[in-house]
């Protein structure tokens, strides 16, 4: 069996460890990767291990107390703490999730949080999305019409309203796309699941005039034909959505048309 090993400064470094309060009954370790570009240090893993009883219930709430009170150079993204803007997007005890919606009591042993993976690490928890959202722009996300505009609102259907239902709920968190194969594989090329249920998102929307336009866009043996129906994005997704329902309808589509 082959095997491999990582670059030298790749190789995750033994961390820090800081324990609880000599008086904490009921504890908790978080093993967090950190790592600093400017320090030219090795990644590396700390342990924190916290009261629980001085702690609220999410893993957020954790990873929050560690930084307020343990080490304040911890640094992640956060926002609402409502699961609804996506920012604390991490991998959780190995499965990409929301901090603010992960219960500390539903994981295990200790509690391991990286970034999400297969994404250059900006610091610590701090994925580089750039190239993401580049790739979100590129399937130009908001409404196209050649009609004249209303003068009032566009008008919808409660039918084709629904048929957003499952997609308007993105809220662009990546959790999916870095849990894709195809995505690591190929993510100069390959869209993702995150960006291709938005794009279907809109070709579905029978308020936009743009179908053959956007359609077109995919029609290429990367953007799209990469997702191999793997499911990891249907399965991490923190929202419940299908993006891997959403591809294959959008396959669908290009096959209607050119029959």
């Amino acid at each position: 069996m082959a095997e491999f090993r990582l670059p030298k400064n790749s190789r995750i470094a033994k961390g820090k460890r800081f324990e609880a309060p000599r008086d904490a009954s009921r504890t908790k370790t978080f093993r967090i990767y950190r790592w600093e570009p400017e320090s030219g240090e090795n990644p590396r893993v700390d342990s924190f291990t916290i009261d629980l009883d001085k702690c609220g219930p999410m893993v957020l709430d954790a990873v929050i107390k560690i930084k307020n009170e343990i080490d304040p150079t911890l640094t992640f993204r956060r926002s609402c703490r409502e699961g609804i803007c996506g920012s604390c997007a991490f991998n959780i005890d190995g499965k990409n999730t929301l901090a603010c919606t992960t219960r500390i009591e539903d994981i295990s042993g200790d509690v391991r949080i990286y970034p999400l993976p297969h994404m250059p690490v900006v610091k610590d928890l701090v994925a580089d999305l750039t190239h993401f959202y580049a790739q979100l722009e590129s399937i130009e996300p908001w409404i196209k019409t050649d009609s004249p505009a209303p003068s009032r609102e566009r008008l919808q259907s409660p039918e084709d309203r629904e048929k957003l239902d499952g997609l308007y709920e993105c809220i662009l968190c990546a959790c999916c796309s870095t849990a894709c194969p195809s995505y690591w594989w190929n993510p100069e090329r390959y869209l993702g699941p995150a960006v291709l249920l938005q794009a279907y998102r809109w070709i579905v929307d029978s308020r936009d005039e743009a179908l053959g336009e956007r359609l077109d866009e995919l029609e290429d043996p990367f953007k799209l034909y990469r997702c191999h129906t793997i499911m990891n994005c249907t399965n991490t997704c923190p929202k419940g959505l299908n993006p891997a329902k959403a591809i294959q309808e959008t396959k669908k589509l290009l096959l209607e048309r050119r029959s």
